[in-house]
């Protein structure tokens, strides 16, 4: 049985709609995944299926871009999407208006990053990075504890990145940049570029020193810019778990010892999987709610 405190939480993805109830100590209690059909078909299934639940509060990690800024008009929208039906949909205010409890709204990597800081990885740790490679790459950032935003949030899966000399492929899955990280090194990415999904090139070597020469670029830019005390890799490219040793060697040969501190030196410990089972996403949202996961983190 379940506390009598029961948290929603909401992973909205591009594909799937992931639905739990909870507690504010981690225990997922529920779960039921709707497909991501058009608003005015799957909303009125999500409210019913939390009023059924009698929920407390409610927490969202929405695909994006998404507004994150409470502060501006579009704060809670889903933003610029091919999505049918959900570019500029307010999706904050629906899920307020049809079951009228408090809701924390934010992107879905920063709520899996926010889940890994809670109940995972970077447990009790307050400056982290949770990067998701899989049919996209997005980043989620936790900066002294807070989850960042700015004008919008951090797209750090669209950084740009040189492209490697033994790259067989001069395309990108980018509709937008011919040189970003996702257009280079997404799930869809090595799908086109060697012809077979991620899934059959395991024993590819090629494959994976290419893909983890352009992951570890990537790292070297936000080790640079956000100097995370932990980088968590995951999403389903991350199961070829051979690209961990490869990404860190990398990485530590990009930085040259010009960042020379423990957490570099202990590379097999900075970067790592996720901690969660792959339940940071539905665990932050749970968390994202009126729960201060600042005090969850203390004790």
């Amino acid at each position: 049985m379940c506390a009598e405190t029961l948290l929603g939480g909401i992973e909205f993805g591009g594909t799937k709609i992931v639905l739990a109830t909870g507690t504010p100590d981690g225990k997922i209690c529920e779960r039921e995944i709707f497909p991501t059909t058009a608003p005015e078909s799957v909303l009125p299934k999500i409210v019913d299926w939390f009023k059924a639940r009698s929920i407390q509060a409610l927490g969202v990690g929405a695909f994006g871009p998404t507004g994150v800024n409470p502060d501006l008009p579009s704060y809670g929208k889903i933003l610029s999407t091919p999505k049918q039906g959900w570019r500029n949909f307010n999706l904050l205010q629906a899920l307020k208006d049809g079951l009228n409890v408090p809701v924390g709204y934010d992107t879905d990597v920063n709520v899996a990053c926010l889940g890994e800081a809670v109940f995972g990885a970077a447990r009790g740790l307050d400056n982290v990075v949770y990067l998701t490679v899989g049919t996209g790459i997005g980043a989620g950032v936790l900066l002294e504890g807070k989850l960042q935003h700015g004008m919008l949030h951090p797209e750090a899966g669209h950084i740009l990145v040189e492209r490697e000399v033994n790259d067989p492929w001069q395309q990108t899955k980018c509709p937008y940049h011919q040189n970003c990280l996702e257009g280079l090194a997404s799930g869809p990415a090595i799908q086109e570029r060697w012809g077979l999904p991620a899934v059959e090139l395991t024993e590819k070597d090629e494959v994976w020193e290419l893909e983890a020469a352009y992951l570890a670029k990537a790292l070297s830019t936000y080790v640079m810019c956000y100097s995370p005390q932990r980088i968590i890799l995951g999403g389903g490219v991350m199961e070829q778990k051979q690209l961990f040793p490869l990404i860190q060697q990398k990485l530590v040969a990009y930085l040259n010892d010009y960042i020379n501190t423990p957490e570099i030196e202990d590379i097999q410990n900075y970067v790592v999987p996720g901690g969660c089972e792959g339940n940071q996403g539905i665990l932050g949202a749970l968390v994202l709610g009126p729960v201060s996961y600042t005090h969850l983190r203390a004790h």
